[in-house]
């Protein structure tokens, strides 16, 4: 019995949905110039670029995710479940601990500017504006770590080199990067840009995630041996390690099996991180360890600005000097590429096919949210949210179910219906909601005081935590782990990764080597530690425009340093099927299939012999 899967037809959800690599169907006919021999090339330049279906044609993926959003909207209220509340509970842990995390960090390096009731207010409020008004309620808003790094900086550079206020001046670049933001999403940035990334350039930057993480607490604990006892140093490395080493032992609860139940091993991987900080947090009031001295969260008890200098959430961001509103500009421009690259990878990153998303998607109406959360952040002197890397995929997780799908299957001539088990994410907007207020009800003075309770420490460990879990997922770590492999135990590679130059055709190709792979790694690895080594100097407010750079350098570049068969087989499109070297087979191919065809034409006929003077 001869069975053959034919694609299921695409249900009316699926209509509406546009990945980035595919084309935008031009508008009405009769709205489209057609250029003549008589148009003036840059007017035909011009037309082919903004006209209709063009890649620069203002507002054409804003009109069509306004589209999306308008077939996905009402749908996205019709699912609430036991599994979206425990969602709920676990992105609200996962979100707001690192959150905090953050806050004790910018504490000390913005000079008091910017804390916990900062960082709270921020998040909440950005993620209550994203799940009511995105198209895609699966991302996740916080503040994220390169934000962090690079808010340092500008702050070092107001009060030590321009000799300006820090909050003034931060607006100024938050409204410059709102606007930014704006342009993005009106000229289709999305196309020309995302089309272009491949997962040499996400990998490296999902690695200085990492890598920020593991420094950030190195840096609270270098902070607790300057303010603590040396008894209450040693506790807090205790407390940061094992805070970091129980939450890594209970995730990984759900394979534990056959102790416990289901459920309850599954609560525990879910709820991991919380359990520990939780624990850790309490164990110190315990006993001999109450008296020891400890370093706490420093948080507001009353819903006013962490700075004992405002008063209010609102920054008279206009007395700015006028060069300083225009220099504003170029931090404005870095934390636009910042956020623009971060917020993307972040959304595809929650959808991936893994996921079995069906409902229509996009992403410039999420950039002019973005650009709007952003500006407002800066009026309101609290730093700005964007899409978070190690949360977005960790919600689609919690989300995933079992389900159906519908499958025509042929079976002697006649089809026939089959559904098939398979796992997906439910896609709707309550498990943001309701997270987002949760944390945003944390700005509360009760609520802060709760906080208030949490050690460095534990919020070291909790760094520590995040980056292992963004780094265990990395594909450059198990590369690296195959540098220090023996060969003969790495696995085997496919042929066709054999140099030409070792290829005969009546021997057996020998094994590929694993050199150009092992080059290609450490590359990788280089320049993460270069890029990382520069947000350490006074040129870090520069770092997001090396990581844009690499989208170019990959693939101007990097092709004359490796053959296409290994850039094939390590790297691909970050968001559509498929590699850069892709489209360089296609064209051998056709020149292939064109110097057959000539053969044939020309068969039987004496082709006069070329020599090196005729080579153009």
């Amino acid at each position: 019995m001869l069975r053959r899967r034919k694609e299921p037809r695409p249900s009316s959800t699926d209509q509406g949905r546009t990945d980035c690599n595919e084309d935008i169907p031009a508008d009405d006919a009769h709205s489209y110039i057609t250029p003549s021999k008589h148009t003036p090339k840059p007017l035909w330049l011009l037309n082919k670029t903004v006209g209709p279906g063009g890649p620069l044609r203002p507002f054409r993926l804003i009109k069509q995710d306004l589209g999306n959003l308008r077939q996905r909207y009402l749908s996205d209220w019709k699912i609430f479940n036991q599994l979206i509340v425990a969602s709920t509970v676990y992105v609200f842990f996962t979100n707001l601990l690192p959150g905090i995390t953050f806050a004790s960090d910018l504490y000390v390096l913005t000079g008091k500017n910017w804390g916990a009731i900062e960082v709270v207010f921020s998040t909440g409020l950005c993620s209550i504006i994203f799940s009511l008004f995105s198209i895609q309620p699966l991302t996740i808003l916080g503040v994220t770590g390169p934000f962090s790094v690079l808010a340092e900086n500008i702050y070092s550079l107001c009060h030590e080199a321009f000799n300006i206020p820090f909050l003034p001046f931060m607006a100024w670049s938050l409204i410059h990067a709102g606007w930014l933001h704006y342009l993005l999403a009106i000229f289709n940035a999305h196309d020309w840009t995302m089309g272009y990334v491949t997962t040499f350039s996400t990998e490296i930057f999902s690695l200085l995630n990492s890598i920020i993480y593991f420094h950030k607490a190195i840096q609270e604990l270098e902070r607790a041996h300057s303010n603590l006892s040396f008894a209450a140093f040693l506790y807090a490395i205790m407390g940061a390690v094992g805070t970091m080493l129980l939450a890594i032992f209970l995730s990984t609860a759900e394979s534990w099996k056959p102790l416990f139940h289901r459920y309850i091993r599954l609560g525990l991987s879910e709820y991991a991180a919380a359990i520990s900080i939780i624990l850790f947090i309490g164990l110190p009031h315990i006993g001999e360890l109450a008296h020891l001295d400890k370093s706490t969260l420093p948080v507001s008890t009353t819903f006013q600005p962490t700075s004992p200098e405002r008063h209010v959430f609102f920054v008279e961001f206009w007395k700015l000097p006028v060069r300083w509103i225009f220099a504003a500009i170029i931090p404005g421009i870095i934390i636009t590429m910042l956020f623009f690259f971060d917020h993307e990878i972040s959304s595809i990153i929650c959808t991936i096919d893994r996921y079995k998303t069906r409902k229509p998607g996009g992403f410039a109406w999420d950039i002019i949210l973005l650009g709007t959360t952003t500006a407002l952040c800066g009026i309101l002197g609290i730093p700005p949210a964007n899409g978070l890397l190690p949360q977005a995929p960790l919600h689609s997780e919690s989300l995933m179910h079992a389900d159906t799908e519908e499958v025509i299957v042929e079976v002697d001539g006649q089809e026939t219906v089959e559904f098939r088990p398979i796992r997906r994410v439910y896609e709707q907007r309550w498990s943001s909601l309701l997270h987002g207020c949760g944390i945003l009800a944390f700005v509360s003075p009760p609520f802060m005081k709760v906080l208030g309770l949490t050690p460095t420490s534990v919020l070291a460990g909790l760094f520590l935590f995040m980056g292992e879990q963004s780094l265990s997922v990395n594909p450059i770590l198990y590369r690296t782990f195959y540098l220090l492999t023996p060969p003969s135990e790495l696995p085997i590679l496919p042929t066709e990764l054999s140099s030409p130059s070792t290829i005969s055709a009546t021997e057996t190709p020998p094994r590929p080597s694993y050199m150009p792979i092992h080059l290609y790694t450490l590359l990788q690895l280089l320049i993460t530690i270069a890029i990382f080594i520069l947000t350490l100097t006074r040129g870090a407010p520069a770092f997001p425009v090396l990581i844009i750079l690499l989208v170019p350098f990959r693939l101007l570049v990097m092709k004359h340093w490796f053959r296409r068969e290994v850039l094939k087989f390590v790297d691909a499109w970050a968001c559509k099927a498929g590699t850069p070297e892709d489209s360089g087979d296609k064209d051998e191919n056709l020149q292939e299939k064109k110097e057959d065809q000539d053969g044939g034409n020309h068969a039987g006929v004496l082709q006069p012999r070329r020599d090196s003077s005729d080579r153009v």
